[in-house]
């Protein structure tokens, strides 16, 4: 199954313009180089839902701890591991 996971921006770096932007992004411990061209207001410290690689939406930091708890829950995070 294909989720979109949610996950807090820890760094942007390889910022080649104002649209394209990769940045670190922490899933509960385990972290992912995730493109950020979808959300450009997206900054440091942001929740956001990452599907195949991207960021897709800014969620709340609430909504985005009980959707990782549940998922958990579910057993859906194998695609997180390395």
């Amino acid at each position: 199954m294909c989720l979109a996971i949610p996950g807090q921006i820890t760094s942007i770096d390889n910022q080649i313009d104002e649209i394209f932007r990769m940045a670190k992004v922490n899933f509960s411990g385990i972290v992912k180089d995730v493109n950020l061209a979808m959300v450009p207001e997206a900054k440091i410290g942001d929740y956001v839902l990452v599907h195949v690689g991207s960021a897709i939406s800014i969620v709340d930091e609430k909504e985005a701890k009980i959707t990782m708890d549940i998922l958990k829950q579910m057993d859906e995070l194998e695609e997180l591991e390395e």
